[in-house]
């Protein structure tokens, strides 16, 4: 695959005037908002993304809603701050990272966050069958190994996207997952020097079918690489646009 274009909006962004501490927050909360809404409507959250924004920014409550929701919402924008925290001095993605992650993602089961399952399960509409819960461990040790090998010899996009496809079949977790392996896929953009990217609820089902087309042509990350691509350019092009109008140019 060609990642010319990101490289070169990424170029372009670096060489820009930096934007403050202040304004890269500002910019980083509204990007977790629509980012949390979204991810956990993928999910199954039924949130609007207004109802988010109470929740996050001003503590709300909101009525109609189950209490897991507000705490799946919560739990998320913890766990992306601190995907972000972590970014700048992270180097090998490490199982005690995805464990944390996915410790704040499930705030609202406080027994299993954390921790791999230790039951079998299926996921919904699809044909793969995730591994014995006995499996999770050797093929996570193996999974991040060979992801070290991936990064060393591919485009991040491209390491990455395989990296989560193979991720979401282990199902290392009871729930949780696909927040999680999307924060990861965040962690690695960051630590690359690219934008982290929303996989939007409105593409859900093009993300899902990522999963499928992988398993059927040889496990290649193609599709999955290229969504995440398209949202990296689109993002690099906001950043580009909004220091430019800040600074009087382009």
């Amino acid at each position: 695959m060609n990642f010319s274009k990101p490289d070169e909006l990424k170029a372009r962004l670096s060489a820009l005037r930096p934007l403050n501490a202040g304004e890269l927050k500002r910019l980083r909360d509204d990007f977790n908002i629509e980012y949390t809404y979204d991810t956990n409507a993928i999910e199954g959250s039924t949130l609007t993304l207004r109802e988010t924004a109470l929740i996050l920014q001003e503590d709300t409550t909101i009525a109609e809603k189950p209490l897991r929701m507000h705490l799946d919402a919560i739990g998320h924008r913890d766990a992306f701050e601190y995907v972000v925290s972590i970014a700048d001095t992270a180097d090998q993605l490490t199982e005690r990272q995805i464990k944390e992650i996915h410790t704040l993602v499930l705030m609202s089961d406080a027994e299993n966050r954390g921790i791999y399952r230790s039951v079998p399960v299926t996921i919904q509409g699809a044909t793969h069958t995730p591994p014995q819960p006995y499996l999770i461990a050797p093929q996570m040790e193996a999974l991040l190994a060979e992801y070290e090998d991936m990064k060393r010899g591919r485009h991040i996009i491209e390491a990455v996207a395989e990296f989560h496809l193979r991720f979401e079949g282990i199902h290392p977790f009871i729930d949780g997952n696909g927040r999680t392996g999307r924060l990861i896929i965040n962690l690695e953009l960051i630590k690359a020097g690219f934008l982290p990217v929303n996989i939007k609820y409105t593409d859900r089902r093009k993300y899902y079918d990522c999963f499928d087309i992988c398993r059927g042509n040889g496990h290649k990350p193609d599709m999955l690489a290229e969504l995440i691509a398209g949202y990296e350019v689109e993002e690099l092009k906001r950043y580009i646009k909004i220091i430019g109008d800040k600074n009087g140019s382009l």
